[in-house]
């Protein structure tokens, strides 16, 4: 909008279906070494969300579906920036999510949310290109959901930090660790009541100094808290 203030807004839109990559997935785990957590011994392309507590199902999932997700609303307001070619910067951000999403088909939470965080980077000059160190942390709190909403918590702590090299200026490899604390408790399930940890690994390509193209894949490190792998593709484009 200004110097130092951006605002922005975010339009999700949810598929769920059956898998498709379960063999691929199955195959990348064997090649690197990494633990399968029992998705070997499971069926194939198969959609299922089921979580049942005491006997009583409280969620179940099995055909696909798609709709609007929640929309989030984003405001951010840079703190400090040293105005250096490399530079140090600082910007607090905010965000707030509206329940527009079908909690019953889980697109969507059924709850308002709003979220605070800080980012901090800081870029510095190599003999080739140059490198740059990021991180985040904040809080997000939650308004009671529809989802298994009995045993949700109002407050979950979340962060990441990583680094990105960038040796010429139309091309960037990134890594990046993202955490969170639980977002259920009362549960032996540690995909409802652990923490989650993730490896993202990745990079950009600048196709000019307005358009540029991320490419991403995630591993959960803490196994069964969180999906086991996501494949991310962002085409952004500044005015």
């Amino acid at each position: 909008m200004t110097n130092g203030i951006e605002c922005g807004i975010e339009i999700p839109y949810v598929i769920h279906g059956g898998g498709f990559l379960d063999g691929f997935i199955i195959n990348y785990h064997d090649f690197f070494g990494f633990p399968q957590g029992g998705r070997d011994q499971a069926p194939r392309n198969r959609l299922l969300y089921l979580y049942t507590r005491d006997g009583v199902e409280k969620l179940k999932i099995d055909s696909a579906s798609s709709g609007l997700g929640d929309v989030s609303l984003f405001v951010g307001f840079q703190m400090y920036n040293d105005g250096k070619e490399y530079p140090n910067a600082v910007a607090l951000r905010t965000s707030f999510k509206l329940p527009t999403g079908d909690s019953g088909q889980l697109h969507g939470s059924g709850g308002t949310d709003f979220a605070i965080w800080l980012t901090a980077g800081s870029d510095h000059k190599l003999g080739a290109g140059h490198w740059t160190i990021f991180g985040s942390a904040g809080i997000l709190a939650m308004t009671d959901g529809k989802v298994i909403e009995e045993q949700q918590h109002n407050l979950v702590g979340f962060g990441s930090m990583g680094a990105g090299w960038s040796p010429l200026s139309w091309i960037a490899f990134k890594v990046q660790l993202d955490a969170h604390t639980p977002f259920y408790k009362d549960s032996q399930l540690r995909e409802l009541n652990a923490e989650a940890l993730q490896l993202l690994i990745g990079g950009t390509l600048s196709f000019s100094k307005q358009t540029t193209f991320d490419i991403g894949v995630s591993e959960d490190l803490i196994v069964h808290t969180s999906p086991n792998i996501v494949f991310h593709f962002d085409l952004k484009t500044k005015f």
